[in-house]
């Protein structure tokens, strides 16, 4: 299998690979890619590409949709850099709440000043804050990075509320008893000193913090936002912060809008900027890769479905990426007269992954007309 990078990853995830492997720099000839940011929509599909590794877990920069109907399995890295966004997270709060970044800059502006050890106590005042304990929270989505979020915050003293109308039972088996779930976003609204979003960016996503929402928030409000630029309305933030409805926004994604309005901390994309994160993340895309090249495994897939068929112990193992109709009677016609040991598939949306684990050999003229079967997408024999 040969592996092709399409940024600069870790070492310490690339030296997972076996020998199996081959890491090249002709894209396409690659069967495995992995991926950070570069724009994958307008590249040329490599002929052999099997899966994409993203080592992050945002895939706006890949085309799932379209790698999907070509049989291209695309995986992410859910939770491999949430602690590093957590700890960001917390350092907004604390740096919107004291005022730290004005007072910073005021010391660099008077760095020549001689007496600026006795200026500096009156000019302080002017970058006073308040403290976090005892405030509230409203977490909006508690995933890998949401989860961590609120723990933490109630370590710190802080009242938490959080709302995910998808929280997984291993997330919230793992949220300390004190997080407060809610039904309702109206209650986080209404309620919180902080409120810090933790979703996707969606079409039904977009701008979901908007004056509408603003309307129901408390005045002074601090708006963390380290998931996307677009869950908020810049037009209704910037009349919110002249209003008072919100005293500080931090966010992670800088726009020519927010960059330059008052009120607004934003932070260069430094989330999953630690040696850790981009070392977790390449670690865990490139095991992904390595089970689905060798085991058909798919886990943490953004297109496809999670499917596990265990170690292969059969002679051969078929994997056939398809669409989502039924096809198993025209499968297993050509498989008739083979001793089929297993048989496992899993659907998501409108595509499937069927796997066959067959004790005897397959021939390339009965994987050919597999490929030929309408729906089929994709062939593998492992």
């Amino acid at each position: 299998m040969k592996v092709a990078c399409l940024n600069n990853i870790s070492s310490v995830g690339l030296n997972e690979f076996t020998k199996k492997y081959d890491l090249i720099e002709e894209v396409d000839k690659s069967n495995l890619i992995l991926v950070r940011s570069f724009n994958m929509h307008q590249m040329d599909v490599p002929k052999h590409l099997i899966a994409v590794a993203r080592a992050g877990a945002g895939v706006n920069n890949i085309p799932t949709e379209e790698y999907a109907k070509q049989g291209i399995v695309v995986f992410n890295t859910p939770g491999a850099n949430a602690n590093a966004v957590k700890e960001l997270v917390l350092t907004a709060m604390l740096i919107a709440s004291r005022d730290v970044v004005g007072g910073v800059n005021w010391v660099k502006q008077n760095a020549t000043d001689p007496e600026i050890s006795k200026t500096v106590e009156k000019a302080k005042s002017a970058f006073g804050g308040n403290e976090i304990l005892g405030k509230t929270i409203g977490l909006i989505g508690l995933g890998q990075v949401g989860s961590k979020v609120a723990n933490a915050c109630i370590a710190l003293g802080l009242k938490v509320i959080g709302y995910d109308p998808y929280l997984s039972e291993e997330l919230r088996s793992g949220l300390d008893e004190r997080v407060a779930i809610t039904q309702e976003l109206e209650v986080i609204y209404k309620n919180s000193d902080f409120i810090t979003l933790h979703v996707p960016l969606l079409d039904s996503t977009k701008g979901m913090i908007n004056s509408e929402v603003f309307s129901k928030c408390k005045k002074g409000l601090i708006l963390l936002n380290f998931s996307r630029d677009a869950l908020v309305h810049d037009d209704d933030l910037e009349k919110a912060i002249e209003e008072g409805i919100v005293r500080k926004y931090v966010t992670d994604f800088p726009n020519p809008k927010v960059a330059s309005m008052n009120g607004v901390i934003a932070i260069p994309h430094l989330g999953a900027s630690t040696e850790e994160s981009e070392d977790n993340c390449a670690v865990m895309a490139s095991h992904e890769l390595m089970n689905y090249a060798e085991q058909g495994i798919i886990k943490y897939s953004v297109n496809y479905p999670a499917i596990d068929p265990g170690k292969k112990e059969t002679k051969t193992r078929i994997v056939v990426l398809h669409h989502a109709e039924e096809l198993m009677n025209e499968f297993m016609n050509l498989f008739f007269n083979k001793p089929v040991m297993n048989i496992i598939t899993k659907a998501k949306g409108d595509v499937a992954v069927t796997i066959f684990d067959i004790d005897d050999d397959v021939p390339t003229d009965c994987i050919q007309k597999l490929k030929e079967i309408k729906g089929v997408y994709k062939v593998r024999k492992i």
